[in-house]
């Protein structure tokens, strides 16, 4: 029975001690292990690691080396065809032998597979041109909810460590019995509360880390810093006015508009294709024939000597072989490629209307966020003295710490607001620079 009894104790205090451990708050800033302002990665290095490394971009360029490799065999022409025979006679002397050598001149088909195979380079290069603009901006987009989430677990962190100092006065002044127990216990409430808070953005942040990790090309337990912050990288990307003209010229360079009217060229050239190997062509052949034959009868020789009747005979021959499109004239495979040209044509307009509906949109969003952002102005200075104060007038006992409490989280209301501001800027600024085919 003492045994049990001593037993439970200790697992009780075991118990306790890991709940302790557990519910012990994480004193240092957690917003500091994802910055280095020094040696962390910026948004520079970042895009241009990506294009380096990313593994499905790697994969794409692979298409170009495939589409090059067509080319090279497109352009070859077709080899000569050697065949050999020979002929013995059963139970008999009689032999032939005969080598034949068939040439296809490849008179028409040659350049229509060499232009078809030059448009597919074209369209592969294009296709690799506008996956690296996505990734470009997907980048930019995944390194912009990294420094999104730093800011506010920053702002966070700057709470946490204010409300943990006036935890510990609190607590002092109630040992001294100059407080109420009360007031200690609301703040220990929202520090938990913050602590809570703190914890989930770090998770946050660090899932905005893995996904930036991905788009790099970076394994997930690879350490990764980053450099710039939202505030930088939002005045860095000032907007952009420009005439129509140049919107329009921009759109017409942009990679997945330019692909569209390469798939059109690629289309064309199919035509010219197909319409090139329904003509006539050429092949040119030649024969040699060496025949050993004789009869069963004896005749004489010249000199008189009898001997049987026996000859060897060559014969050689040459001429030509021309395919006459008389019924296949390629009738299917020109309508097939005619009506792949009216597809392409369509899914140009559409790639134009596409990029021309983007850039608007995004232009739009770039300025209500820049005009919210500037909105913002001051604001934040502002709301900082205003917490000052409040906790200034609380040491002075002039207002009570529900004031605090409220003056607190009016200011995590107003610096979670500016990062979202500050978010859309940097979102709608990466969106006209997608748009107009930005890739640095």
């Amino acid at each position: 029975m003492t045994t049990r009894i001593v037993l439970s104790v200790l697992i009780a205090a075991l118990m306790t001690e890991v709940s302790a451990v557990a519910q012990a708050p994480i004193s240092e800033p957690v917003a500091k292990q994802y910055v280095d302002p020094v040696n962390g990665l910026s948004l520079e290095q970042a895009i241009a690691r990506a294009l380096e490394q990313e593994p499905s971009l790697r994969a794409a360029h692979t298409e170009i080396d495939v589409a090059r490799g067509m080319r090279l065999q497109a352009s070859l022409r077709p080899n000569p065809t050697v065949s050999f025979e020979r002929r013995e006679e059963p139970a008999g002397t009689d032999n032939q032998t005969m080598v034949a050598v068939e040439w296809p001149l490849d008179l028409f088909r040659r350049s229509g597979r060499v232009a078809v195979a030059d448009r597919e380079v074209g369209v592969s290069q294009l296709a690799v041109a506008d996956r690296e603009r996505l990734l470009a901006a997907e980048v930019r987009m995944r390194y912009g909810d990294v420094v999104g989430a730093v800011r506010d677990l920053a702002i966070l962190d700057e709470l946490f460590a204010a409300t943990r100092r006036q935890h510990e006065l609190l607590r002092s002044r109630v040992e001294e019995g100059a407080t109420s127990p009360l007031e200690r216990d609301l703040l220990d409430v929202e520090l938990r509360r913050l602590e809570s808070d703190r914890l989930l953005l770090a998770g946050r942040t660090e899932a905005a880390l893995f996904e930036l990790k991905r788009v790099l090309g970076m394994r997930a337990e690879a350490s990764l810093a980053v450099r710039d912050t939202l505030e930088d990288l939002v005045r860095r990307e000032s907007p952009t006015s420009a005439p129509p003209s140049a919107t329009s010229a921009a759109l017409d360079q942009r990679a997945d508009v330019r692909e569209a009217a390469a798939r059109i060229a690629l289309a064309d050239a199919k035509i010219e294709r197909a319409q090139a190997e329904g003509r006539f062509d050429v092949s040119l052949f030649a024969n040699y024939m060496r025949m050993d034959a004789g009869f069963p009868q004896r005749g004489f020789t010249p000199d008189a000597r009898l001997e049987r009747i026996r000859g060897v005979f060559h014969y050689v021959s040459a001429g030509a072989m021309i395919t006459v499109p008389v019924l296949n004239r390629n009738q299917g495979e020109v309508a097939a490629a005619r009506a792949e040209h009216a597809g392409a044509e369509s899914a140009y307009e559409a790639a134009r209307l596409a990029a021309g509906a983007e850039l608007a949109s995004a232009r739009a969003r770039d300025e209500r966020a820049r005009q919210a952002v500037s909105a913002y102005t001051g604001a934040q200075t502002l709301a900082r003295q205003n917490l000052t104060v409040v906790g200034q007038s609380y040491e002075l006992g002039r207002v009570t710490v529900f004031d605090v409490l409220a003056e607190q989280r009016r200011y995590l209301d107003v610096e979670r607001a500016y990062t979202e501001a500050l978010s859309a800027a940097y979102e709608a600024r990466t969106a006209v620079n997608r748009a107009l085919g930005g890739v640095r």
